[in-house]
């Protein structure tokens, strides 16, 4: 969620502003983007959100990003951060992606066109064009929708998608692709008291990680809707607002967990299983800027070509003068390197 800035209002006030205590959490090491995409098309306005990557398994170099402009619709960007192709769908948040039977990639989008109503909206990439066909519209249920993540449970044809509206139910959706219109069943697994957006999965141990934005990162069971908060917001390691989340798993359960931490322009990283945290990194102004007010953010730990051989990370940029929000792609190697982590 970003907050908007008023200078007139700070510069009136002054006094009161300079007086005022600014959130701050722990140190954070810094590193650069290799990358960073066009600005998306609608200017001053709080419009990118989130990215979702494809890994090209033939050709990782050319693996594809897909980000949301929430006021336009949905872009196909390459790895140099090259506009391929734009969907025009007003109303997406969160996006995710996966592939299922016959190699195709299925693209699930938030849908909050109707804020009473919930919705997921689907769209086939291909990877050959980079463009995307639209293929559905699934209302979910009541509330305004927002967080959105896919689980796809080894060995099963089938897709679990996983809802965060504004008004903290969590839905689980699963869908069939091998049936028409996806057939898709539909319920609550959990809730949490206030407004959840951060949303990722790990198949691996059937967990759901939620992020709730002033209040911090739940853990719940994919099955039985069990939760436990595994990181409180607590100014150290996140400072509200929570909001993107992403994974790199490793083994049968290790790997890192990241959020972001927007109240302070930072992203925490946390050992898996046991959510240890391990540190807190900045993305710096370098070649291309620096990023704040992060929204969705997007991980994958296996490799991308030269540039990004250890993994890539994508972090929505929410402040990105004299230009409209965008996207920047940074080396997760360098992020390892940086926070004295040993390198994949």
């Amino acid at each position: 969620m970003l907050r908007p800035f008023h200078g007139f209002a700070l510069i009136s006030l002054g006094i009161a502003a300079a007086c005022a205590t600014i959130p701050s959490g722990d140190p954070a090491v810094t590193v650069t983007a290799v990358a960073q995409t066009p600005p998306v098309g609608t200017a001053n306005e709080d419009a990118a959100d989130d990215p979702a990557i494809w890994r090209n398994p033939a050709d990782p170099s050319k693996s594809l990003i897909v980000g949301t402009d929430k006021k336009g619709g949905l872009y196909v960007y390459n790895l140099a951060g090259e506009e391929r192709s734009f969907l025009a769908a007003p109303g997406m948040n969160n996006v995710d992606l996966v592939e299922i039977e016959g190699g195709r990639i299925l693209v699930i989008a938030s849908d909050r066109a109707d804020l009473a109503t919930a919705h997921l909206f689907l769209a086939m990439l291909d990877p050959a064009t980079g463009t995307l066909a639209p293929a559905g519209r699934i209302a979910v249920g009541p509330g305004e929708g927002y967080g959105i993540c896919i689980a796809k449970p080894a060995g099963s044809d089938e897709v679990v998608v996983f809802s965060a509206p504004k008004n903290g139910r969590i839905y689980r959706t699963v869908l069939t692709p091998s049936v028409a219109d996806f057939a898709p069943v539909t319920g609550t697994l959990a809730t949490v008291a206030t407004q959840p957006e951060g949303c990722i999965a790990d198949p691996r141990t059937g967990t759901l990680y939620i992020g709730e934005e002033v209040a911090g990162l739940w853990a719940i069971d994919m099955t039985s809707g069990e939760k436990r908060m595994v990181a409180p917001i607590d100014n150290r390691m996140l400072v509200a607002d929570l909001e993107g989340l992403a994974i790199a798993p490793e083994g049968e359960d290790g790997g890192y967990l990241v959020a972001s931490s927007q109240g302070d322009n930072a992203y925490a990283v946390y050992r898996l299983p046991g959510h240890e945290p391990v540190g807190r990194f900045r993305i710096a102004a370098g070649i291309f800027g620096a990023t704040e007010e992060t929204d969705g953010i997007e991980l994958d730990n296996r490799d991308f070509g030269p540039d990004y051989p250890g993994g890539l990370f994508i972090a929505q940029d929410g402040i990105n003068p004299p230009y409209a929000q965008n996207f920047k792609l940074v080396s997760w190697a360098d992020v390892l390197e940086a926070l004295g982590e040993p390198r994949p």
